[in-house]
């Protein structure tokens, strides 16, 4: 009785993910602001747009949270996958999107949670520590370790290859959220696109999750 709970428990809570991880990359990318004037920024851009912006800091918070979900997600795929012709899309893919998971964490914990502690810091003593800012914001030292966030989506998109092969979903939900992981990393500044690879995510990814705890009641 107990395991067949813990069953069910489990896949409950696997639909939930599905249902909650593209939801909060819709949020989080629509709170952005000058959403409808797309222009890539730079490094003391995206410092100046990240101060004192409470609701777009919490948005990254809730992407740092997120990228739990994300991991429930991928190895979700990879045990979906595993018996079929697809096992090998599920195991590779699960590697990338597992590491650029707990990268982009880093990214969020690295960059946005500081900049959340320096909105406690008065103008003056935050313009004098901008060069460290700036340093850490172009991603030098080992912060060049952020860019292996493109892991993320690379491996969901192999993942998605392999759902494409196997059958194992619905082909327009696997069609949209493989256009919607390809886009969901465009760089900053351009989060109309990263907003709209999101929603085609929720799209694709929503009804999967709602059909995973169905089966489960």
């Amino acid at each position: 009785m107990f395991p067949n709970v813990f069953a069910r428990l489990q896949q409950i809570g696997t639909g939930a993910a599905f249902i909650a991880f593209p939801l909060v990359f819709v949020f989080a990318f629509a709170i952005h602001p000058r959403l409808l004037k797309p222009r890539l920024l730079g490094p003391e851009a995206i410092m100046r747009r990240a101060r004192r912006q409470k609701l777009l800091q919490l948005g990254h918070v809730l992407v740092l949270l997120n990228t739990a979900l994300i991991i429930v997600a991928s190895l979700h795929f990879m045990k979906v996958l595993n018996p079929g012709r697809g096992a090998w899309a599920g195991f590779a893919g699960a590697i990338p999107a597992v590491l650029g998971a707990v990268l982009l964490a880093a990214d969020k914990g690295a960059l946005c949670l500081t900049m959340s502690a320096l909105d406690t810091v008065p103008d003056d003593e935050f313009a004098a520590m901008r060069p460290g800012l700036r340093a850490m914001f172009s991603k030098k030292g080992w912060m060049w370790l952020l860019w292996g966030i493109v892991l993320l989506p690379a491996g969901f998109a192999i993942q998605t290859i392999g759902l494409l092969q196997a059958g194992a979903l619905p082909r327009w939900e696997s069609l949209l959220f493989l256009v919607g992981v390809l886009f969901v990393g465009t760089p900053d500044g351009l989060e109309i696109v990263n907003l709209g690879a999101s929603l085609l995510m929720a799209v694709a990814m929503v009804p999967y999750g709602i059909r995973l705890i169905a089966r489960a009641l």
